[in-house]
């Protein structure tokens, strides 16, 4: 049996998340779902509920690491919820956890995601012009180190071909 990719998409919570937001978050979750692949996300509100809501629509596989220690404040399209009472250190699991990371907006805690993940050398996509924490990145490096760079696409369906690109290579 072989292992089926897991990606992660991070970006804006409950709080900064506009229906821009949503509709790309659903639509990556439904292209994710539609290429046999596993959503991870912060299993929480805002795009990390939008894209769990698009895979589970289209049938596919979610997975919510949250930072509590009660599965109950997952939202309702997290098929395994993992409850790890760590807080916003929880970000280097769902890092960690990820063959590939897709941005959708976001503040800080998006970009310590994207941090992690850049750390670990994790290939990231991230949906240009949603005036994120993550902009001034895209198309680059997070630092001197240039240890993975940061793609910008346009579109929920350019962002899902490009990381499994990124991840086969």
């Amino acid at each position: 049996m072989v292992r089926k990719r897991q990606i992660l998409v991070i970006g804006n919570n409950t709080n900064g998340c506009t229906p821009k937001h949503e509709k790309i978050a659903y639509d990556i979750g439904s292209e994710i779902a539609k290429s046999d692949s596993v959503l991870i996300s912060g299993g929480l509100g805002g795009v990390m509920e939008a894209s769990s809501h698009g895979a589970h629509d289209a049938n596919g596989f979610t997975v919510g690491i949250i930072p509590q220690d009660d599965a109950s404040f997952a939202n309702e399209f997290c098929d395994v919820v993992i409850p790890t009472g760590m807080g916003l250190t929880r970000d280097y699991l769902n890092a960690l956890s990820a063959d590939g990371v897709i941005i959708v907006g976001g503040g800080s805690g998006t970009l310590s995601e994207a941090c992690a993940s850049y750390m670990h050398k994790k290939p990231m996509v991230a949906i240009k012009n949603l005036g994120s924490s993550v902009d001034p990145y895209i198309d680059g490096y997070i630092d001197h180190r240039k240890n993975i760079k940061i793609i910008g696409v346009d579109t929920a369906q350019e962002a899902v071909k490009k990381i499994l690109e990124l991840i086969t290579a």
